[in-house]
C-alpha cells in the first residue's frame, strides 16, 4: 500500500472522528426555521419535532403559519410561530428579539425562506434580481447577524443555509434565482471560516430539484404556461428530483454533525464537480439546454407579468407527468385560499 493511500485513509478516519465529536442532540434545542411554514422548511420542522426540539417558525403568511403550528404541536410540546418577512431587517430583529425573550437562546438557525422566479432574461427586470437578493442573501444575513450574539454568549451554535444546485451552477431561465443563491454560498463560506473558532458551524445545503409542492407558488414570466410545464415535469422526474422528506432528513443529519456542505441528489453533486473541473464544457451544455426551453413571449411586454404556477396551468401541468410533484402540494402546506379548494375538488 502506498504512502499516498495511507495518508488518504488517515485523513478520512480523522474527518469521521471529528464529525462524530461535533454531533449534537436536538432535544430541547431552540431551533429557528425561516420559511418553516411550508415546503422543505416544514419537512425539516417535522423531522426536528420528532427529536424534541423547541421550534420557532418564521414566515410571511399567518394562515400558513397557523396551519403548520397546529400540525407540529401534535408532535412536540413547543412550537412558536412569528410572522416575519426576512427581507425586512427590522422585522427580523424584532422576531429574533422575541425568540430570545421567550426562550433565552438560539441554538440552531435554519435559513430556508426562498422564492423561485423563472423565465427568459428578456423578461427579467432589475426588481426581480433585487427581490431574489433581498430574500436569499440579505434575509439570511439579517437572521445570522441577529442570532450570532446569542450563539457567542452560549459558546456555540449551528447555522444551516439552504442554497441550491443553482448556487453552484447557474440554471437557465433562472438568472435572479441563481445569482442570489451563488451569493448565499459565498456568504456561508465566508462566515464558516470566521465562526469555526467560536464553535459555530455553518452548513451550506445545495439540493437538486425537490418534490416540495412549491412549484405551484413559484413565479413565471415569458410564456408562463410553458415555463411552468417544463419546471413541473422536471420537478417530478425520477432520478432528477428527490422527495422533500428525504432531503429534510439529510439536512437535519448534516446540521447535527456540523458538516460544511451537503449536496442532495446526484444532479447537484455532478453539477458542482462538472462546473469546477470543466467550466467551458459545462457552459456549452447549459447554452444547449437553454435553446430547448421556451423563448420570450411573442407578445412582448405581456411576458413581463409575473404569474404563479396556480395561474399557469395547462394540459401539461398538472398531469400524469407532474403527479409525483403535485402530491406534495397539500402535504407541505403549499395551498392558499381558493387553491386549497381546487385541491379538494380534484381529489388531491
Amino acid at each position: 500500500m502506498s504512502w499516498a493511500a495511507l495518508g488518504a485513509g488517515a485523513v478520512f478516519v480523522a474527518r469521521r472522528v471529528l464529525r462524530a465529536r461535533r454531533r449534537i442532540d436536538f432535544t430541547d434545542s431552540v431551533v429557528v426555521i425561516t420559511g418553516g411554514s411550508r415546503g422543505l422548511g416544514l419537512e425539516i420542522a417535522r423531522a426536528l419535532a420528532q427529536e424534541g426540539a423547541r421550534l420557532v417558525l418564521l414566515a410571511r403568511d399567518t394562515v400558513e403559519l397557523e396551519r403548520a403550528r397546529i400540525e407540529l404541536a401534535v408532535i412536540t410540546a413547543t412550537v412558536h410561530a412569528i410572522a416575519c418577512d426576512v427581507s425586512q431587517a427590522e422585522q427580523v430583529e424584532a422576531a429574533m428579539a422575541e425568540v430570545i425573550e421567550r426562550f433565552g437562546r438560539i441554538d440552531v438557525l435554519i435559513n430556508d425562506a426562498g422564492i423561485m422566479q423563472f423565465g427568459p432574461l428578456e423578461h427579467m427586470a432589475q426588481e426581480d434580481f433585487e427581490e431574489a437578493m433581498n430574500v436569499h442573501l440579505w434575509g439570511p444575513f439579517h437572521t445570522m447577524m441577529a442570532a450570532l450574539p446569542s450563539m457567542h454568549r452560549q459558546g456555540g451554535g449551528r447555522i444551516v443555509n439552504i442554497s441550491s444546485v443553482g448556487g453552484v451552477l447557474a440554471l437557465p431561465h433562472a438568472a435572479p434565482y441563481s445569482a442570489s443563491k451563488f451569493a448565499l454560498v459565498g456568504l456561508s463560506d465566508a462566515l464558516r471560516a470566521e465562526l469555526a473558532r467560536r464553535n459555530i458551524h455553518v452548513t451550506t445545503v445545495c439540493p437538486t430539484l425537490m418534490r416540495t409542492g412549491s412549484h405551484v407558488n413559484a413565479t413565471f414570466k415569458g410564456q408562463h404556461q410553458a415555463e411552468f410545464a417544463w419546471f413541473s415535469i422536471g420537478n417530478a422526474l425520477p432520478l432528477v428530483s428527490v422527495s422533500a422528506r428525504r432531503a429534510a432528513r439529510r439536512v437535519v443529519d448534516a446540521c447535527r454533525h456540523g458538516d460544511a456542505y451537503l449536496f442532495i441528489g446526484v444532479p447537484a453533486r455532478v453539477a458542482a464537480i462538472a462546473n469546477a473541473l470543466f467550466p467551458g464544457l459545462t457552459a456549452d451544455v447549459m447554452a444547449l439546454v437553454t435553446r430547448l426551453l421556451p423563448g420570450p413571449n411573442p407578445h412582448g411586454e405581456a411576458g413581463d407579468e409575473q404569474r404563479t404556477g396556480w395561474d399557469s396551468r395547462s394540459r401539461w401541468a398538472p398531469s400524469l407527468l407532474t403527479y409525483r410533484a403535485d402530491v406534495a402540494i397539500a402535504r407541505n402546506n403549499e395551498m392558499r385560499g381558493h387553491q386549497a379548494e381546487h385541491l379538494r375538488q380534484e381529489g388531491q
